[in-house]
């Protein structure tokens, strides 16, 4: 009877579910940011390079 409650309780939780949740946001967020930095990078460099050469 004690095993019911003990899986019924682990069921029940919800914590876990939450952190990975975050986890996924977080990398989803970090994924977008390495793009776009990776994608306008070079443009700025280039920028750069043409405002100095002047």
């Amino acid at each position: 009877m004690d095993h019911n409650i003990t899986a019924l309780r682990i069921f029940l939780d919800n914590h876990g579910v939450t952190a990975i949740e975050y986890a996924l946001i977080a990398g989803l967020i970090a994924a977008v940011i390495i793009g776009t930095v990776a994608m306008l990078g070079n443009g700025v460099l280039l920028a750069y390079n043409s405002a100095t050469n002047f």
